[in-house]
């Protein structure tokens, strides 16, 4: 009798042990689909869902450029999203982000493209470096989604991928005004002390030749892995010894402007090209004030921009939410948000990459009034027009410069 009851409580817990996991396993492949599928239960009233893929650097040395970049998404989707959505071929959608760290590392980027397609079915996927860029298209028109390029690199859409979407102006449009107020100011020696990344090496491959070809010299070349160096002492130094008038820097605003400081402690008393990825405003948290960085020229801080009515209240909004002065980091990618949001609507589409993308210039007219921190007028060349705004510090203050 013993032994049957024995028997028999074995297989009581066998059974309750396979039902507990049945229900475990059911409910986790039911939470998975929804997930995937990107467009909800077409049957019901709800809105649907589109999944917004969003890869960059979200740990290290670039972190905080990472964070600001998707900060700008976020903050469209929060506002497009509390306004009920969009509504496309007669139902409503609603838009969830899904963001993965790639530390700056191209691999990376490709590999968390591949991932979010596969379990997040994401046909825009947002990445705010150039590396990550190239490295996803080469397999997005084969996989048919669209990249959102936070970068002003020209060779992105020089390759003619017919599915990329340059968020910002190409940054050749900067070497003129640049190269002509630091020769002007400052002399012609310049030493090139950019980022390591290959944005860093595009950007200094177009400007040593422009540099040259004004009467210029280059003095001294390397270039700063901020991924692994936090250090800048040697390398500042050694540029230093060459006597230039000028220092080429660039990458993330934070390390930027460490290396900035680095060569007014060393004495250096010259001027700055800044490449366009560093915000002076950002810069600025680092070195304390605006006068460390007298000379520099680069991009207009948002914030002190006239070009838009709306930036002031988006300012303010931002600022609220993150405890920050948003930059253009924020500013470029909370409009391109809205305006793939209304190319979608354009297309009748939400998940045709291909529809989307041949809505582009839709998407840019259809832009609301208040959400034009930038302004665009078309969509062209693969990417968004607009007009350059370039900034200096002087006595300790941003000065606009003229682009001719």
């Amino acid at each position: 009798m013993k032994k049957m009851k024995s028997v028999f409580m074995i297989i009581f817990t066998l059974v309750m042990v396979f039902s507990l996991a049945a229900c475990n396993s059911t409910s986790e492949k039911t939470a998975g689909n929804k997930s995937a599928s990107g467009g909800g239960d077409s049957k019901s009233g709800d809105a649907g869902t589109v999944n917004i893929g969003y890869s960059g650097p979200l740990s290290g040395p670039a972190a905080f450029y990472g964070e600001r970049t998707l900060n700008g998404v976020k903050m469209a989707v929060e506002e497009i999203n509390g306004a009920g959505g969009i509504e496309v071929s007669g139902k409503k959608y609603k838009f969830n982000i899904v963001s993965l760290d790639d530390k700056y590392l191209p691999n990376e980027t490709g590999a968390n493209a591949k991932r979010l397609l596969q379990e997040n079915k994401t046909p825009i996927i947002f990445t705010p470096h150039s590396g990550g860029v190239f490295a996803m298209q080469v397999f997005n028109q084969q996989d048919k989604f669209i990249i959102g390029a936070y970068t002003s690199e020209p060779k992105v859409s020089d390759v003619g991928n017919k599915l990329t979407v340059r968020i910002p102006p190409r940054y050749d449009g900067y070497l003129k005004p640049f190269t002509d107020y630091e020769m002007d100011k400052f002399g012609k020696k310049i030493a090139f002390l950019p980022t390591a990344s290959q944005y860093g090496k595009d950007w200094s491959e177009k400007l040593k030749p422009y540099w040259e070809k004004q009467g210029g010299k280059v003095v001294y070349e390397s270039a700063i892995d901020f991924a692994k160096e936090t250090d800048f002492f040697t390398v500042v130094t050694n540029a230093l010894k060459e006597k230039p008038d000028v220092l080429f820097v660039g990458g993330p605003s934070e390390p930027t402007a460490k290396v900035i400081k680095q060569a007014r402690e060393l004495g250096f008393k010259g001027g700055f090209i800044v490449m366009d990825q560093a915000k002076m405003d950002e810069m600025k948290k680092v070195t304390g004030s605006y006068e460390m960085l007298n000379g520099a020229i680069g991009v207009m801080p948002l914030a002190e921009s006239k070009i838009s009515p709306v930036i002031p209240d988006f300012v303010k909004k931002y600022q609220d939410k993150y405890k920050e002065v948003p930059g253009s980091e924020a500013g470029l990618n909370y409009i391109g948000m809205y305006i793939f949001a209304e190319a979608m609507k354009a297309a009748g589409s939400v998940d045709d990459a291909e529809k989307i993308q041949a809505a582009m210039q839709k998407g840019v007219e259809n832009v609301p009034e208040n959400a034009k921190v930038y302004i665009f007028n078309k969509f062209d060349g693969g990417g968004f027009d607009g007009d350059l705004e370039v900034a200096a510090v002087e006595n300790g203050k941003i000065v606009p410069i003229k682009v001719k």
